[in-house]
């Protein structure tokens, strides 16, 4: 599932065949605004039955779909079981969006740094570590 809404409405999901995140995810919007993202893991989506599938991909979208002209990309890769969200810039919609989602959705947890860092984390990003890359 990827979504870009430029400041066309949008008509709902848009399936691509996956193609590197870091070729699809825009950094800025159409007016040049610089967004911010988050990234969410969805707990064994790839091993649910294809009516669970949908109903949490339907889900998400609704949800989405609640926040308007915030949301400006997003992409579920349902090989990796994560959920990619690029935002414009709104005081607390990197925190308030993935609770609604998560509320939605339980399996959708925020990927997020820790509070109280360890020596490890301080030197491995953590998307690093949650692949065993590096």
């Amino acid at each position: 599932m990827t979504i870009v809404q430029p400041n066309l409405p949008r008509t709902g999901l848009e399936l691509h065949p996956a193609e590197p995140l870091w070729k699809r995810v825009p950094t800025r919007d159409d007016a040049g605004g610089l967004l911010s993202d988050f990234m969410m893991l969805v707990r064994g989506l790839n091993k649910q039955p294809q009516a669970r599938v949908q109903s949490i991909v339907d889900n998400i979208d609704q949800t989405l779909q609640l926040y308007g002209k915030a949301v400006y990309f997003a992409d579920l890769n349902f090989k990796l079981n994560l959920l990619w969200v690029s935002v414009r810039a709104v005081p607390g919609i990197c925190l308030e969006l993935p609770t609604a989602i998560n509320m939605r959705v339980p399996e959708a947890v925020l990927i997020a740094h820790k509070v109280q860092p360890d020596a490890q984390s301080e030197r491995t990003p953590v998307w690093r570590r949650l692949f065993n890359i590096g």
